[in-house]
């Protein structure tokens, strides 16, 4: 009787264990069956945004040209000295409309991804916080087209008067534009 319950015992640890090891199975095989539909959807997705492009793309067609920046958002000078020297005056008028200071402005070095017709320039400011916002926006939204790619701020020397919720600082911009030779 002790070998035929041993015998039982071991039986139905065996099959518990089989049990077992076919549920693990199927859970994989669901698992791998689910992985590969989403992957199916995620691909028919990008197929189908995919095929919008090419639509939109034959609809401009060789024919149709795509919109370019208006005269207006480039520098306009014969040289590209020149060039920097309107984006200088294009700060100081922004910022002097602000009620803004320019401590110090210069010319940056191009570097070595840009293009040609890139005009860098790195100017000190000493502005509120409020009207350092305007400039910006006023800068980046305007015309010539302006980019402000780097942008550090620290306090000013503390002026009388100044209230507190709008202290003095000091605004270091790197900016960016683009010029077009001019004729003249």
């Amino acid at each position: 009787m002790t070998l035929n319950m041993t015998l039982n015992r071991e039986q139905t640890i065996s099959l518990a264990a089989l049990a077992l090891l076919l549920a693990v199975c199927a859970a994989l095989v669901q698992y791998a069956m689910q992985t590969r539909a989403d992957a199916a959807r995620e691909l028919a997705e990008r197929q189908e945004m995919v095929a919008q492009l090419e639509a939109r793309a034959r609809a401009n067609g060789p024919g149709r040209s795509v919109a370019a920046a208006p005269a207006a958002a480039f520098l306009d000078a014969p040289t590209q000295g020149l060039a920097g020297a309107q984006l200088q005056a294009h700060l100081a008028q922004t910022a002097s409309a602000q009620q803004a200071g320019i401590v110090s402005s210069g010319l940056e070095p191009t570097k070595r991804e840009d293009t040609p017709d890139t005009i860098r320039l790195q100017a000190t400011i000493e502005v509120g916080l409020v009207p350092l916002q305007a400039i910006l926006h006023r800068l980046e939204s305007g015309t010539p087209y302006v980019f402000v790619e780097a942008l550090t701020i620290q306090p000013a020397a503390t002026a009388a008067g100044r209230p507190p919720e709008d202290p003095l600082l000091r605004a270091t911009l790197s900016v960016r534009a683009f010029w077009r030779r001019s004729g003249s």
